[in-house]
């Protein structure tokens, strides 16, 4: 499979990953430390679609891992942690202090030296 086709499908899972964080950051509420409160978790909806996200997110990772080394399609997951911190601060509305702000460029660099590693 060609790189960038690998490169694709991975961002592809990690975006998908990101968004079932934000779907389960936005729709877990109440108590769940207690058995009535998880069974009341398994019954949101939007909490069960972020479950199915991240299933399709799996085979979709899977796919990608299945043509190419583990040691690029795991790091390229990683730009997981870029789309969360971009999305939380659209969807979410939070705030970042600077240093969490240069963690994430620096894993934005050690995938960039990751894929040009190949």
């Amino acid at each position: 499979m060609n790189i960038y086709l690998v490169i694709f499908i991975t961002l592809v899972a990690a975006f998908i990953a990101a968004l079932a964080q934000i779907i389960f950051k936005k729709n877990i509420k109440g108590e769940i430390k207690s058995v009535k409160g998880i069974i009341k978790l398994a019954k949101n909806q939007m909490v069960v679609i972020g479950l199915f996200m991240y299933l399709i997110s799996l085979v979709v990772y899977l796919y990608a891992l299945h043509d190419a080394p583990l040691s690029f399609v795991y790091p390229t997951f990683a730009s997981t942690f870029i789309f969360v911190f971009i999305l939380s601060g659209i969807l979410l509305k939070e705030k970042y202090p600077i240093h969490r702000l240069i963690g994430v460029v620096l894993i934005f660099i050690g995938i960039i030296i990751v894929g040009i590693s190949l």
